[in-house]
């Protein structure tokens, strides 16, 4: 998969240097994976979240973290749309939200 907006991840983790080694191992795993549907990414991220509109919101650092992001599983292209504190999310609608 190539992700974009890596740098959404760098700005994020020099704010929360906690985050840093979470989102560079979450970046380097989806560099690496060529999945074809939904399906074949939950076996590798049981704890994602399907929430509509091609987008999906996974955990990171053991959820102390959400990241949403939207996924063309047919062109392989992964678009970071947020990344914040697990109360932060609550506030935002994960269908709807773009990178500030």
């Amino acid at each position: 998969m190539r992700v974009i907006a890596k740098k959404i991840l760098r700005v994020f983790w020099e704010n929360h240097p906690d985050a840093e080694g979470p989102l560079q191992a979450w970046h380097h795993e989806l560099m690496k994976a060529k999945w074809k549907n939904w399906t074949e990414m939950k076996r590798r991220f049981p704890s994602a979240d399907a929430v509509g509109g091609d987008r999906y919101v996974f955990n990171i650092k053991g959820n102390t973290y959400r990241l949403v992001a939207k996924i063309d599983f047919a062109f392989g292209i992964v678009l970071i749309k947020f990344i914040g504190a697990h109360a932060e999310y609550d506030r935002i609608s994960a269908r709807e939200v773009e990178p500030k």
